[in-house]
C-alpha cells in the first residue's frame, strides 16, 4: 500500500512537516517503538498498566491543578491532598503497596511545593502548547511550566519540565536535551520573549538541574531534530517501499526494554530485558526504589 499522493500547484511551497519532541525522542530512542506507538494501525496491544506511569501522570496534574487554588492554599500540603484525590488505582501490586507509594509521593510532593514553589509568582504558562517553524518543520509541544522572570529590566521566560524517575537528572543531561531546547526555541516564539533557561525539576529529591540554552545550542539541537525528521520519513518511505517493517523501524535493545509496552511483539526487546512487572518502580519497595521511572 503507498500514500496517496497531495496534489498542487505548480511553485506550491513543500508541506511542512509536523514533529513533536516527544515522537522524535521516541524514534532517537527506539524505532520499533516508534513503529508500534505511531506508525502500526491497528497499534499492538500493549501490556499491563505500569504503576509508575500513573504515579507520574498523578504528580503532573496535582501540580498543575495546585495553580487554580487562592494563593494562600498553594501549599504542599494542599498539593498532598490533590495527589492522594487522583491517585491510580492500577498496576500496583496488592493495596497495600499502594497506599504505601501514595503516601511516599505525598511527602516529595509536599517537600518540593513547600521548598521551590513561591504561590504568589503566578507561572507564564501551565500545561502550554507552543510551536515554532524551522526549516520545513513545524514543531510544537506542551509543557509542563513556564516561568516569568525580570533580568536586568527584561522579560526572560523559563522553560520547566517535572521529573519523576528514579534518578535526579544532572546539569549535562538538562544542557543536552534535545527536548527542553526545542521547547525554548517554540516558548521564545509564542510568547514573544526571551527563553534562554531550562530546568528540570526532579520531584522525588526536590532537586532543580538548570542549563542556559545559548544561540549555538539551539541551532545544534534544531539541526538534530532536522536529521531525526529526516530519519523518520526515510523508514516511513522503507516501509513503503515494501522493506520488511522489522527492518525499516529496527529494535535498539536495551535493558529499558523491560518496562517497554511493546515486550511481547519484540523478539530482540525479550531477549534484551527480562519483563518487568507493573509495579517494579514504585516507590517504598528498598532502597533502590526511592523514586520510580517516569
Amino acid at each position: 500500500m503507498t500514500a496517496p499522493l497531495q496534489l498542487g500547484f505548480e511553485g506550491m511551497p513543500k508541506p511542512l512537516r509536523m514533529v513533536t519532541p516527544a515522537k522524535l525522542d521516541s524514534f532517537d530512542s527506539c524505532p520499533r517503538r516508534f513503529r508500534y506507538t505511531y506508525i502500526d494501525r491497528p497499534a499492538p496491544p500493549r501490556g499491563a498498566p505500569w504503576a509508575h506511569t500513573g504515579i507520574g501522570a498523578a504528580v503532573h496534574n496535582a501540580l498543575r491543578d495546585l495553580w487554580e487554588l487562592d494563593v494562600a492554599e498553594r501549599t504542599g500540603e494542599s498539593a498532598a491532598r490533590l495527589l492522594r484525590r487522583q491517585w491510580p488505582d492500577v498496576g500496583f501490586r496488592d493495596e497495600q503497596q499502594r497506599e504505601r507509594a501514595r503516601e511516599i509521593s505525598a511527602s516529595w510532593l509536599a517537600r518540593y511545593v513547600d521548598e521551590h514553589l513561591d504561590p504568589e509568582h503566578e507561572p507564564r504558562g501551565i500545561e502550554r502548547t507552543v510551536g515554532a517553524p524551522y526549516g520545513d518543520l513545524s514543531i510544537s509541544g506542551r509543557i509542563d511550566r513556564v516561568d516569568e522572570h525580570e533580568v536586568d529590566g527584561a522579560r526572560s521566560l523559563v522553560v520547566i519540565d517535572y521529573k519523576t524517575g528514579r534518578v535526579p537528572p544532572t546539569e549535562d543531561d538538562t544542557r543536552s536535551s534535545m527536548q527542553l531546547a526545542l521547547y525554548a526555541v517554540a516558548v521564545e516564539r509564542t510568547l514573544r520573549a526571551p527563553c534562554e533557561r531550562v530546568e528540570l525539576h526532579h520531584i522525588p529529591t526536590s532537586t532543580i538541574s538548570a542549563a542556559q540554552i545559548g544561540r549555538d545550542t539551539r541551532e545544534r539541537q534544531l539541526r538534530r531534530a532536522g536529521y531525526t525528521a529526516d530519519d523518520i520519513d526515510q523508514a516511513k518511505e522503507r516501509l513503503l517501499h515494501g522493506d520488511p517493517p522489522d527492518e525499516a523501524y529496527p529494535a535498539r535493545p536495551s535493558p529499558a526494554c523491560g518496562w517497554c509496552d511493546f515486550w511481547a511483539h519484540c523478539a530482540e526487546g525479550r531477549q534484551a530485558a527480562r519483563k518487568r512487572d507493573p509495579w517494579f518502580a514504585v516507590p517504598g519497595e528498598g532502597s533502590r526504589d526511592q523514586a520510580y521511572a517516569g
